[in-house]
């Protein structure tokens, strides 16, 4: 029986700290059920080296052994893109910004999550990451242990909306 992998698409404004923690959380904690990727609506053009600092101390590695980059979510609304099954937005201006139509409407939810990527001094933004880290892995073990397969748009919709909101309590 052949296991049906969902795509996911991790968007944030500069795709450089959240949602490359995201993309690699939910390639690794998938279990090649879910295959991730980030985008960001203003890519910074430059992973920041705090979000792959974060990642190896955990032993999360980047998927397929290729480099981390930083993309526009343009990308993934092009002909021949890989097609979106769910999208989470990680930051609120990502969320509020007008999207790419994007192909199969995929479902969306939005996960805040506070940007680790501007705290200073350094030793303060290890923390922002390994706190913004802690909380991204929190949702993505719920939801990558959801039974997808046999869930309805709106179900999963929901669950994502509980899983945050359960996250912030």
């Amino acid at each position: 029986m052949n296991q049906k992998t969902f795509n996911v698409l991790v968007l944030c404004t500069g795709n450089s700290a959240r949602s490359i923690l995201g993309e690699a959380l939910f390639n690794h904690l998938g279990g090649g059920r879910i295959r991730a990727f980030s985008a960001g609506s203003q890519p910074s053009g430059k992973v920041n080296p705090v979000a792959l600092e974060t990642l190896a101390a955990h032993g999360v590695p980047w998927p397929n052994g290729g480099n981390p980059r930083s993309k526009s979510w343009d990308e993934f609304a092009q002909p021949g893109a890989p097609e979106i099954d769910y999208i989470f937005t990680v930051c609120a201006s990502a969320a509020g910004e007008p999207c790419p139509i994007w192909p199969g409407h995929p479902t969306t939810a939005h996960w805040g999550i506070d940007d680790p990527a501007h705290v200073e001094p350094l030793a303060a933004r290890r923390t922002a990451f390994e706190d913004a880290y802690r909380k991204l892995r929190q949702r993505i073990e719920a939801f990558v242990a959801l039974p997808l397969e046999g869930m309805s748009t709106a179900e999963v919709k929901a669950a994502a909306v509980r899983i945050h909101q359960e996250c912030e309590q």
